[in-house]
């Protein structure tokens, strides 16, 4: 984040470099820096003549440097930006060549997602020297809340840690699902808005009630009740709810809390460091411990591991997954 805030920085300062390599597992900051670079190194005047827009899948490595190679028109820049670059792995390395004499009067732009170049090869040692080289790293859960609050911030509102933990567990950790949602939320909500669970079931659709955060929640404060309604819920809308979605959540938490208790030190910043959790999950391994002695959970995950056998269908006929959930909770429970 501080990198791409920096690149943005130094553009708009004019400081620009005459290659931006844009790679990795996530693909949103490098959308993000492309699209910038498209909107904010020429004006609209000097575009028609001195920007393209190339694909990987239509283009060769050749033809990209040739193009790189020519002068602007009535400009100080060209700018050319090679989005799906990736499919250019094969190739990458002639991009060398061209490094050796590069052209000052053109910005070649390089969107390579979900793949990075190998640290060890000449080319990318060259880019690093001559240019911008951003890896645009995969967030983990544990960090998507304060991501979410950056963003939303950014807007002029603030969202509650309910609500951020919803939109996570619905659209998981793809940034760019995310960032769409909160957009519309924010189309929607007037400036300085709070958005709240209540807005996101409703102009969403994820329930505020029923979901693997109210579960856990329940498991964790042994609210049987609630839990067993929320496993009704969910064996009624299975294609919401997939049962791998949920075992895989529990089993998440019951892996950290035993993780929790092995810890001789339970300060916040200890276990938020060493669980990779956030601020706002911490009270739930506070009362877990509470509610499940160290044993407990050993057994929980084994039970865990069999429900997850039973739901492949290994060992037995398939169950429904209403059925399981309640195996499920019975055996935590218990």
């Amino acid at each position: 984040m501080d990198q791409v805030i920096q690149i943005t920085k130094d553009i708009k300062a004019g400081t620009i470099a005459p290659i931006y390599f844009l790679m990795g597992e996530e693909p949103y900051y490098i959308d993000k820096l492309s699209e910038f670079i498209e909107k904010n190194i020429l004006n609209e005047e000097e575009k028609s003549f001195n920007q393209m827009v190339l694909y990987g899948r239509d283009v060769s490595m050749q033809e990209i440097i040739s193009n790189a190679k020519r002068f602007p028109l009535m400009a100080e820049k060209q700018v050319i930006i090679v989005k799906e670059a990736q499919e250019l792995v094969r190739t990458i390395d002639q991009l060398d060549d061209y490094l050796e004499h590069l052209q000052p009067t053109t910005v070649l732009v390089f969107c390579y997602k979900y793949k990075t170049l190998d640290k060890r090869k000449k080319v990318y040692k060259n880019i690093q020297k001559k240019g911008v080289l951003y890896e645009s790293k995969k967030l983990r859960e544990y960090q998507i809340e304060a991501w979410l609050k950056r963003i939303i911030s950014g807007k002029g509102y603030s969202i509650e840690p309910k609500a951020s933990a919803m939109l996570v567990e619905f659209l998981g950790t793809d940034l760019s699902k995310i960032a769409n949602e909160l957009d519309k939320l924010t189309i929607i909500l007037p400036k300085g808005s709070a958005i709240t669970a209540e807005v996101v079931e409703y102009n969403i659709g994820i329930s505020k009630d029923f979901n693997n955060f109210e579960m856990i929640k329940a498991i964790v404060d042994r609210d049987q009740l609630k839990a067993y309604k929320i496993a009704h819920y969910f064996s009624q809308n299975p294609k919401n709810n997939p049962m791998v979605l949920t075992l895989g959540l529990v089993y998440s938490y019951f892996s950290k809390l035993l993780l929790y208790h092995g810890l001789k030190d339970k300060s916040a910043m200890n276990v938020v460091k060493n669980l990779k959790i956030s601020q706002y999950g911490l009270k739930d391994y506070e009362i877990g411990f509470k509610n499940y002695p160290m044993r407990k959970v050993s057994q929980i995950i084994s039970i865990l591991k069999d429900i997850d056998l039973k739901n492949k269908g290994v060992g037995a006929s398939a169950m429904p997954q209403g059925d399981l959930l309640k195996e499920m909770l019975a055996k935590i429970f218990n």
